[in-house]
């Protein structure tokens, strides 16, 4: 209800800060992920992408700095196609958070013959893949493999409006064997037909900041802002 909204929800945030004394900074979650590829790598020109529900993208600039804006290219096209495969909050065909994503790897599977458990979730259907893929499955490891021709052949497309020395990847989806896998088939594709790309650097956190690295970057705005 509206009272309830403009009374407990509008200004939660807010009113958390002012209760505990803590400081607090609201961030979009891609420049989050950008800001722990900078610690990662302790550098600038970051260019961060989380694959996880959706896909998060966020932009260290060359002076350390966000830009002000978002960027939001979970809904950038990176599927030209008018076949491609619709986002049902948006309404966009072929647009990036079908693509890196969980639903990316789920519409894999299936297209791979792939059954899932019936009731299961987008986030309960992402754990069997990767399950597949710790028992070095065909199908998952095809999957890994095509989200990671994607990427080969979308992240051109980020450097027309991202200067970008380093390139990190985080999220549910990169984490396990399928990770190293994406990661290694969009570098064979982006030497072979990128090559001015061939030397970018794209990488991985470890195991646990794959997963969890937004949250420790996240931690460390306020004291950066500040």
């Amino acid at each position: 209800p509206e009272e309830d909204f403009e009374k407990h929800v509008k200004n939660m945030y807010i009113d958390i800060a002012a209760e505990f004394g803590a400081p607090l900074e609201v961030a979009n979650d891609g420049d989050v992920t950008a800001r722990a590829g900078a610690i990662d790598l302790n550098d600038n020109g970051v260019l961060g992408i989380a694959m996880g529900t959706s896909e998060a993208v966020g932009y260290i600039n060359k002076d350390g700095g966000i830009n002000g804006w978002l960027s939001e290219l979970a809904f950038v096209p990176v599927d030209f196609n008018e076949g491609a495969m619709a986002d049902e909050w948006s309404g966009d065909v072929g647009v990036g958070c079908k693509y890196f994503s969980q639903d990316a790897v789920i519409k894999l599977a299936e297209a791979g013959g792939y059954r899932f458990k019936e009731g299961a979730t987008p986030a309960e259907k992402l754990k069997e893949i990767q399950a597949l893929m710790e028992k070095d499955d065909p199908l998952a490891r095809q999957i890994y493999e095509d989200i990671g021709v994607y990427l080969a052949y979308t992240l051109p497309f980020y450097a027309k409006f991202y200067d970008m020395k380093h390139v990190l990847l985080l999220g549910r989806v990169m984490g396990g064997k399928g990770g190293n896998i994406l990661l290694d088939s969009c570098k064979k594709v982006l030497e072979k037909e990128y090559p001015e790309f061939a030397k970018l650097d794209i990488s991985l956190p470890d195991e646990k900041n794959r997963r969890v690295g937004q949250s420790i970057a996240a931690a460390s705005l306020p004291a950066d802002i500040a």
